[in-house]
């Protein structure tokens, strides 16, 4: 059986999109087994890789700042999330989020995938679709 454990989000990590993450919850630092959960900070600026998460969603709560994603099979949507709203990525959806601000963005971000990066899919070719 398993032990609650409780973690303080220090370490960082550079995932493939692009982005570098507070470590949090996953299978590398407490076993998990079906979810990660990590805080990213965007600075002004910031803009991931073209990517999707193949067969894992993921859940999005903006704690502070605002950010654009643009999603769809070609990056043809474009989505505002700002501080205290949820955002929901289904599984392997292409998706490129970015800080078009002068502040940097917060958000807690949860996969259903305990691996964060094995799910990582990048997707150059979409790169030059969005300005």
């Amino acid at each position: 059986m398993a032990d609650c454990r409780k973690l303080r989000p220090t370490g960082l990590y550079d995932g493939r999109q692009g982005f570098t993450y507070n470590e949090g919850v996953s299978a590398q630092s407490v076993g998990s087994q079906g979810i990660c959960m990590h805080l990213l900070t965007i600075p002004p600026g910031g803009r991931a890789r073209a990517h999707k998460h193949a067969s894992h969603e993921t859940a999005i709560y903006v704690l502070e700042g605002e950010t654009v994603m643009f999603w769809g099979e070609r990056l043809e949507h474009r989505m505002e999330v700002g501080a205290g709203e949820v955002l929901y990525i289904p599984a392997d959806m292409p998706h490129l989020p970015m800080n078009l601000s002068d502040r940097p963005a917060v958000a807690v971000i949860s996969r259903t995938d305990p691996n964060e990066q094995e799910s990582v899919t990048l997707l150059p070719e979409l790169e030059t679709l969005v300005p």
